[in-house]
């Protein structure tokens, strides 16, 4: 058994895991959570308008890292990964994140691509499931973009049929298209047009009639499985592997665009970090559920495990 750490930032959120990593002689591996931690720290803000990360958005990941990295010294964890995605990959001040990562944490954070992320959430995802409900198509939405893989898993390891990442999420839409609070019908049918654009490429790549089970992870789905069982609270046991039907995702994507932020905030299971940008997430999402539902998927279902528990798995 090993304990490792895996730390995952993103361009809105910054994720650490801490687990015990156990494995069989056959080559299976469990996770047993020690410690899960999300932060909003928004690293992405303005990257795609500015191309650099700006200086408060350097200093609110440098104090959550401070404090990562002190749960790392209480836990005792031996091995610790950090890998760094979309916002990152485009900001031109790149090396004062790496630098400051390296400072604070001890090891170099790890700019992957998006195949590799991609790769990595679908053995997250896919490792609670039952290996005759696939193929499985995984997607993850993110701030700045989103990742498809198709695969299977036959409950020792996952393989990988294709992947793709592409530069559209909750943030980058959120910024590009939905300027109002609500936003005006003008402004949706650009965001629409806009995700539909760049994930087409995705769907020219991932051949998603293949699949049969979709599993969404990350924060804009698994708030949006909250909504749809109604939660009066964030709790993830809930959530984790919740089915939303497609017709539900229609339902809540429109309830949310007509909302004001005050409105959005007042939902119990909505994390404050994700109100401003939950509509870009949720338009993203729908248009996921559009195409696939033109293959006879119906439903989502919503993992907790993701991108971070890959990580942990390939540390073991």
């Amino acid at each position: 058994m090993a304990r490792v750490a895996a730390i995952d930032c993103g361009t809105n959120s910054i994720r650490l895991l801490v687990a015990d990593v156990t494995a069989s002689d056959d080559g299976a591996r469990w996770l047993r959570d020690v410690h899960r931690e999300m932060r909003v720290v928004r690293l992405g803000e303005g990257v795609d308008a500015t191309g650099v990360l700006s200086p408060e958005a350097l200093a609110r990941t440098r104090a959550a890292l401070v404090d990562y990295t002190n749960v790392l010294r209480r836990k005792g964890t031996e091995r610790v990964r950090m890998v760094a995605t979309s916002a990152t990959r485009d900001a031109a001040n790149r090396a004062e994140f790496f630098d400051m990562t390296r400072e604070v944490l001890g090891v170099e954070a790890e700019v992957i691509s998006g195949d590799e992320e991609a790769r990595l959430s679908f053995t997250g995802a896919v490792a609670d499931l039952d290996a005759a409900d696939g193929p499985f198509l995984v997607s993850d939405v993110g701030g700045g973009s989103t990742e498809l893989v198709l695969g299977s898993w036959d409950g020792v390891r996952g393989s990988v049929e294709a992947a793709r990442s592409v530069d559209i999420g909750c943030v980058r839409l959120t910024e590009r298209c939905l300027r109002s609070d609500p936003p005006t019908a003008a402004e949706v049918a650009d965001a629409v047009a806009v995700a539909s654009e760049v994930l087409a490429e995705a769907f020219a790549a991932v051949p998603t009639a293949k699949a049969n089970t979709w599993i969404g992870v990350a924060g804009t789905v698994t708030t949006l499985a909250a909504l749809a069982r109604d939660l009066p609270t964030y709790d993830p046991a809930e959530i984790h592997l919740a089915r939303v039907g497609v017709d539900r995702i229609r339902e809540i994507t429109e309830r949310l665009l007509t909302m004001s932020h005050d409105e959005r905030a007042a939902l119990g299971s909505m994390h404050p970090g994700r109100v401003d940008i939950i509509n870009g997430g949720a338009l993203v999402v729908r248009t996921l559920a559009e195409h696939l539902a033109s293959h006879g998927i119906t439903e989502l279902v919503a993992s907790e495990h993701d991108i971070l528990d890959g990580i942990a798995f390939a540390l073991s």
